[in-house]
């Protein structure tokens, strides 16, 4: 390929997503694909579904070979700008309230536990009280 690398946004490659117009990005270089759709071991399902995204982690969980890797090089058509591909981003829930269901019950065990004690306590001085009362 002469001259300068043509670089492309994700924006320019993700149209490129189906089986008259395949293009796939992997390790930050672009791939038109089209003309292996059919001759993919995999089939074309599995590198129509790598479309419009960066595709590299797809590309290496199969593991290729070294010769599958080297076929690469005859569909390249460029580099993507890394700018605009979207990193992942770990999933963080919206703030809510915190809102603990076992903050009720955990208050009434900790009454329990206070009252109890006391009431064991009160019935027995009661129960000693009344029967010294008896006695006299």
């Amino acid at each position: 390929m002469g001259g300068e690398t043509k670089v492309y946004t994700l924006a320019e490659v993700a149209p490129h997503n189906n089986n008259k117009d395949c293009w796939l990005v992997i390790s930050g270089k672009v791939y038109d694909v089209t003309k292996f759709l059919d001759d993919h071991p995999g089939g074309d399902e599995v590198l129509l579904a790598a479309t419009g995204k960066d595709a590299t982690d797809d590309f290496e969980d199969v593991g290729h070979s070294t010769s599958a890797r080297a076929m690469l090089d005859e569909y390249y058509v460029g580099d993507i700008d890394s700018a605009t591909i979207l990193t992942k981003t770990k999933y963080t829930p919206p703030n809510q309230p915190h809102y603990n269901q076992d903050k009720t019950s955990e208050f009434v065990i900790k009454l329990l536990q206070f009252l109890v004690p006391l009431i064991i306590l009160g019935v027995a001085v009661g129960i000693r009280f009344y029967t010294k009362q008896q006695s006299a």
